[in-house]
């Protein structure tokens, strides 16, 4: 009997495999979300500097704040994790071809996480660089790193949730988009509590301030709390693993000859 690989050549091996994959019109969609926005900011500040020579850009720091805040965290990482997430194992039950990935011994459990680390790496590579360039937009030096870091650990902790959702539930897409783009955002006007199950509370408080906007939300706002950010990265860091643990115990628990079936629903 031909013992199962390691974990770690299990990664190895999906990773290589699959590597090919991020190079196809998903991985440069992924990339795109990020990089434009950034792109036409470019644009729109170059326009504005040519039509008015003395503009001296005295709101930047304003705009990059939005633009990161609102664009960045709340738009385009949703739609990147809703990309991304279902080229995972998603793909591979929705079409059938999983017998074939365990055609060889591995353990199954790690088969989510292996193919989503490849996911995570290509995204994180444009979430940098997106990140990155905002400092021609005048973003401070200095609030760089957390910046990237919060991005990176909401990515990491919204891939692994919706990885796990399209593990769970027949239309795991939609209800994580339900949750990211519709229960997320609501962080402004729930109570204390509540807003600790929200992604973006933690993205806050690591980065340390928020796109605030005028509006409907502001009058029902609550008073916001506070989380030390490195508690805010260990909670990002520790509830994505628990996702990926979570959908490789899912899978692992599947029947994987009814796995096609069960994913047409």
């Amino acid at each position: 009997m031909i013992a199962p690989p390691s974990p770690f050549r299990v990664v190895t091996a999906l990773v290589r495999g699959y590597a090919p994959r991020v190079l196809q019109v998903r991985g440069w969609v992924c990339a795109a979300l990020f990089v434009l926005p950034v792109v036409i900011s470019y644009g729109i500040m170059a326009l504005l500097r040519f039509k008015a020579p003395h503009f001296q850009g005295s709101h930047d720091e304003q705009m990059v704040l939005k633009l990161f805040h609102q664009i960045l965290a709340q738009l385009a990482m949703p739609i990147l994790v809703l990309v991304a997430a279902p080229a995972g194992i998603r793909e591979d039950l929705e079409q059938r071809t999983l017998p074939l990935v365990l055609s060889r011994p591995v353990p199954v459990w790690m088969l989510p996480f292996s193919k989503g680390l490849l996911w995570f790496g290509w995204g994180a590579v444009w979430i940098i660089v997106a990140v990155t360039a905002l400092l021609g937009l005048g973003l401070d030096t200095a609030d760089l790193p957390l910046m990237i870091l919060g991005l990176l650990l909401i990515y990491w902790a919204e891939l692994g949730f919706m990885t796990f959702m399209g593990l769970i539930f027949k239309r795991g897409t939609l209800w994580g988009a339900l949750v990211l783009l519709l229960w997320d955002p609501l962080v402004r006007i729930f109570p204390g509590r509540l807003q600790r199950f929200t992604f973006i509370h933690y993205l806050e408080n690591i980065v340390g301030s928020r796109g605030s906007s005028g509006g409907v939300s502001q009058l029902l706002a609550q008073t916001q709390i506070s989380t030390l950010w490195p508690i805010a990265a260990l909670v990002l860091l520790l509830f994505g693993l628990l996702c990926w643990a979570a959908a490789g115990w899912k899978l692992h628990h599947t029947p994987i000859g009814l796995a096609g079936a069960d994913a047409e629903g």
